[in-house]
């Protein structure tokens, strides 16, 4: 790189963002309801939601029961949301809650199949937005008390997840398509005061949950994109703070929280409304052009088909992904700083498809022989290669391979004043490393293709002052 480009480098990516910062500092509006912090957590809560990166989903609700069709009709759109795609009345869906009795249920059995995967916490959707409760809420008949079933399926899961040593996360929809006091919009008096009802019955909710599996880690929000929730900035403040006042330590996500403008995940000041975002639904942040995430903590969720979170019958109307696609994108989050959480739709009686328990035995034997490169693990750095990507956790930097070049040689470029003196695979095999000068080195691949992605151990020395310097230009 010549001199002339790394001036234009420094001055684009150095000298323009502290200028813009000094601006928008200048600009900055009062904000009542917006974030409480500007820089990330350093609790020990929040240290170990980033340690743990790896995270499961389970979506599970009276949406399971039909699995995508109504009346003899399949519907391609999501099947949690069926109940809009086919126009059901609330009365006639929750008639639903009738058949719920997953018999084959065994929270034991999913803590073991989902600790075998890897998973460290596993988020749980207590209410979707149909209103369905899976825990015996006193503040609504829609329960699953009252099912055939009767016990506490949340209950249940919290103990069996504990006991395996995977955290607790709840996933909590506010919109509640059954209760007769939602309101996506506020259009008369009258929606006003139904609407400060409802704020009152989710306090209530929530208080529930928190109190009843004091366990809990983090809380989960969705359905608060509408503008009855946007407009009242002061409730979802008071949400965030009434959690970390009953569960110490707990973590939340951003889509509680909206600023008195209705911005949502960031205030308009642009900083982050609570712990962790979580805007990076079923997409990745680009890793050359979205740098900007490594500011904050952040976590993405994905689904296996295209766009299924519950249970659908018929996985044959989209793409479903491979195992090597959910660990690459598992591998590319933690390379950015962030977490990913795979979903899963169980079926009504309580057992997982196939096709996902292939899924969780698959990324699970990966992860036992690579997941040093993902637990504990952080944003490197270092240039992306086209080979894959850079983890780095308080000691070793990673090098996790999805494509082997033709030559057998790995591109990597260190940070200014990091010096290569080893790369060993994982199993202790070291391979030759060939300089190329300018912090550029070739690592020479393993005689014998691994047939799957793996990792490379890089042993460096560097003097800190430079690559402090560098890596914060960077940022």
């Amino acid at each position: 790189m010549r001199k002339s480009t790394i001036y234009v480098f420094i001055f684009v990516f150095v000298f323009i963002p502290m200028i813009l910062f000094a601006q928008s500092a200048k600009n900055r509006i009062p904000l009542k309801y917006g974030a409480i912090r500007l820089e990330k957590r350093q609790d020990e809560a929040m240290k170990r939601f980033r340690r743990n990166r790896l995270g499961a989903f389970i979506h599970w609700g009276l949406y399971s029961i039909p699995g995508g069709e109504w009346k003899g009709k399949m519907y391609m759109g999501a099947a949690e949301w069926l109940k809009e795609w086919a126009k059901v009345s609330s009365n006639e869906w929750m008639s639903l809650m009738e058949q719920w009795n997953p018999t084959d249920f065994n929270a034991m059995q999913w803590a073991k199949m989902l600790k075998e995967m890897g998973v460290k916490y596993v988020k749980i959707t207590t209410k979707h937005h149909e209103g369905f409760c899976l825990w015996p809420s006193k503040y609504t008949k829609y329960t699953v008390a009252n099912t055939p079933y009767r016990k506490d399926l949340l209950g249940a899961m919290v103990k069996a997840f504990n006991e395996e040593g995977i955290d607790v996360h709840f996933y909590f929809s506010v919109m509640d398509w059954s209760h007769p006091d939602w309101r996506s919009t506020i259009k008369t008096k009258e929606d006003s005061v139904a609407f400060v009802r409802f704020l009152k019955f989710t306090d209530n909710q929530l208080r529930e949950l928190a109190t009843s599996y004091p366990t809990v880690k983090d809380f989960w929000f969705d359905g608060t994109w509408d503008s009855s929730v946007k407009e009242n900035a002061w409730w979802t403040a008071h949400v965030e703070q009434m959690l970390k006042e009953l569960v110490p330590g707990v973590t939340v996500n951003s889509r509680l929280r909206a600023d008195e403008y209705g911005r949502r995940h960031f205030d308009s000041n642009g900083q982050l409304m609570g712990d962790y975002e979580s805007g990076y639904e079923r997409r990745l942040p680009d890793p050359v052009k979205d740098l900007k995430v490594i500011r904050w903590d952040w976590e993405a969720c994905m689904t296996l088909p295209e766009n299924q979170w519950g249970y659908h019958k018929d996985w044959s109307l989209s793409y479903v992904k491979t195992p090597l696609e959910v660990i690459e994108h598992i591998v590319h989050a933690v390379s950015m700083g962030g977490n990913m959480v795979v979903n899963f739709g169980p079926c009504a009686d309580g057992n997982f498809r196939n096709e996902e328990k292939i899924m969780m035995e698959s990324v699970g034997a990966w992860m036992k022989k690579y997941g040093k490169c993902v637990y504990g693990c952080d944003y490197a750095g270092w240039q992306k290669q086209n080979w894959g990507y850079y983890t780095k956790n308080e000691k070793d930097i990673y090098m996790v391979v999805f494509n082997v070049p033709y030559s057998g040689l790995l591109l990597v470029k260190t940070l200014k004043g990091v010096e290569i003196e080893k790369a060993i695979l994982l199993n202790g095999d070291e391979l030759k490393i060939i300089e190329l000068g300018r912090e550029a080195y070739h690592v020479k691949m393993p005689d014998d293709d691994p047939g799957e992605p793996f990792v490379i151990k890089l042993v460096v020395k560097e003097k800190k002052e430079t690559v402090d310097k560098y890596r914060d230009a960077l940022i």
